[in-house]
């Protein structure tokens, strides 16, 4: 089977009644399917940002996705900055970025609702996330102070899947928004 679900009778293909001219045809269409298959995974996906200052170290969600869809945000603010960050991705909490002065709010996703858009400020560093969810839903934390950014994917059907950026011990220094398909086999997270 090739990716993107076409099967091939490989047997059928190299028998010894085949001649090379029908060996040809049969290589150029499978890569033709394997290569459009491929196309159409790549196309999926895409990236958003990164917003904010510059500083601090850099922090990846990318392994975290693979534990499920994102179901739950926390984030910590003070009076000027978002300071940190944990999302839960399934069932499993990511490591927290960021710094440990703050409020902390915690907001859960429903079953199979996924963040859409993304928006927010910053300056030197990240000051407000507004999440928007396919449920219509709006999820704010922070002040709304600093550059406005408007984060959405470039592809359609495609939700956030995981976040990127860079942090110190203190604060959240940028952030990045990374979109693909909602995975098919945490449907029910």
């Amino acid at each position: 089977m090739i990716s993107g679900g076409i099967r091939v009778n490989v047997h059928f293909l190299l028998s010894s009644h085949s001649s090379p001219r029908m060996l040809t045809v049969a290589f150029l269409a499978l890569l033709c399917a394997s290569a459009s298959a491929s196309k159409l995974q790549a196309s999926s996906s895409s990236f958003s940002g990164e917003y904010g200052g510059y500083g601090g170290k850099r922090f990846s969600h990318s392994a975290n996705q693979l534990d499920g869809p994102i179901t739950a945000i926390r984030v910590r603010v003070n009076s000027y900055y978002i300071i940190g960050l944990q999302v839960r991705y399934g069932k499993v909490w990511s490591d927290y970025v960021g710094g440990k002065l703050g409020k902390l709010h915690e907001i859960s996703l429903d079953p199979g609702e996924s963040v859409v858009q993304v928006s927010g400020k910053y300056r030197n560093y990240l000051r407000k996330l507004v999440f928007v969810t396919d449920k219509s839903r709006v999820l704010t934390f922070g002040k709304n102070r600093g550059k406005n950014f408007k984060a959405v994917p470039l592809h359609p059907n495609t939700v956030l899947r995981f976040i990127s950026g860079r942090s110190g011990q203190s604060i959240i220094n940028a952030i990045g928004f990374h979109w693909d398909v909602y995975p098919s086999k945490h449907e029910n997270c």
